[in-house]
């Protein structure tokens, strides 16, 4: 009765691995995963809107491992002089921690931080007079903060990597 069952057992036991690795390829990222990160960390206003088109709706992009997690602006404050800078940051969180992951965050550090000052600055569109000054002065120094120091890496918050800046 034991060799019965025992056979069958083994058989399943020793096919499972094989079941399971076509299931592990398959969550591999997609191939066009460069070229969607590229597209949401580009300075315009488009590329904004997708960025946060896809930020609301993560689960259909998930097959892609995208790093969402953020601290929004690490040890600064995220809405400096009540200017909502939040977002801005959690896009720049993306950017780093992503390009990062992909081994090539030196050769698109300038972009993202480009980006960064852009989403900054459509922020501080939203006023006018002494307000927009306070606000571009203020975009303009949480950008030279990246600038600079954007390279050495911090740690994160517990949901996720470490980030620089």
């Amino acid at each position: 009765m034991r060799r019965r069952f025992a056979v069958p057992l083994a058989a399943v036991t020793l096919s499972l691995p094989l079941a399971l690795l076509p299931a592990a390829s398959a969550s591999a990222a997609p191939a066009d995963k460069p070229q969607v990160l590229s597209s949401w960390t580009q300075t315009s206003l488009s590329s904004y809107n997708a960025w946060n088109t896809a930020r609301n709706n993560q689960g259909a992009w998930a097959a892609y491992g995208f790093d969402w997690s953020t601290d929004y602006c690490s040890s600064s404050p995220d809405n400096p002089f009540d200017f909502p800078f939040q977002t801005a940051c959690a896009r720049h969180d993306f950017g780093y921690r992503n390009y990062k992951a992909a081994g090539t965050f030196s050769a698109n550090k300038s972009r993202i931080d480009s980006a960064f000052y852009a989403d900054l600055k459509r922020v501080c569109a939203a006023y006018s007079g002494a307000t927009l000054t306070a606000c571009n002065s203020t975009a303009w120094t949480y950008y030279h903060a990246v600038d600079i120091f954007g390279v050495a890496p911090a740690k994160a918050s517990s949901d996720g990597p470490t980030r620089a800046a």
